[in-house]
């Protein structure tokens, strides 16, 4: 059985205020980003991974990097280009209020219709759910291909990503519309998601075990929830 243990990259210098960090700008952790690594790294510690897979952007290979050297007898690191972030095209590096500001019809579009809409000179959700969907099938087809008998009963696989890209991955892998990942889902700096692949019937038919768990963050006064 495939488990695709799933979280965003740490926080970096350009995450607050909250704005669009897609392929342009490759920037590493900052301190409290590393900081965010090493308390993922320390929860997943006990985990025997069979793979480590990261997108290719800085700040998702050292959070890959810092995780890993917490492990025990980890895998090295596959950089996978189709889990880089989203494409924002003329978005990238700008603020939200910023884009509303001077591009207020098209942002509207847009958040009405993520799935369809691309970005300006960029991506649309469905283009990066079909990038999604593609490491899916391959991720599971090579579960099937390596798998003998005396397989461990759970096949862990570690895969570092971003937070619209994480989100449409979601939707793709339980079966939710693209349209609605930015209102129904949430992936917070170095969190835990996990979906399992435990039916063999291809990319869309994961259980989703957990969403967002960031309790070995340790946030102070962030609610019973965090």
């Amino acid at each position: 059985m495939l488990t695709l243990v799933l979280t965003r990259h740490g926080l970096t210098a350009r995450s607050e205020p909250e704005q669009h960090l897609g392929q342009q700008i490759d920037i590493g952790l900052s301190d409290a980003g590393r900081a965010e690594a090493q308390a993922l790294g320390r929860r997943l510690a006990g985990v025997a991974f069979e793979r480590i897979v990261t997108s290719p952007l800085r700040r998702a290979v050292e959070t890959a990097d810092i995780v890993r050297s917490s492990l025990a007898a980890p895998p090295e690191v596959e950089r996978e280009p189709r889990l880089a972030e989203m494409d924002y095209g003329t978005w990238e590096g700008l603020t939200y209020d910023e884009i509303r500001s001077r591009d207020a019809d098209l942002r509207a579009r847009w958040e009405a219709n993520p799935a369809s809409t691309p970005c300006p000179g960029g991506e649309s959700g469905d283009d990066v759910a079909a990038r999604a969907r593609a490491f899916l099938a391959d991720l599971l087809a090579w579960h099937d291909r390596t798998h003998a008998s005396a397989a461990p009963p759970e096949r862990p696989v570690l895969a570092v990503a971003h937070s619209s890209l994480n989100r449409i991955l979601v939707c793709v892998a339980a079966d939710i519309p693209v349209n609605s990942y930015r209102q129904r889902l949430t992936q917070d700096p170095a969190n835990l998601t996990v979906l399992r692949f435990e039916h063999g019937d291809g990319p869309a038919d994961a259980r989703l075990v957990t969403l967002n768990d960031t309790a070995h963050l340790e946030r102070k006064g962030s609610g019973a929830w965090r």
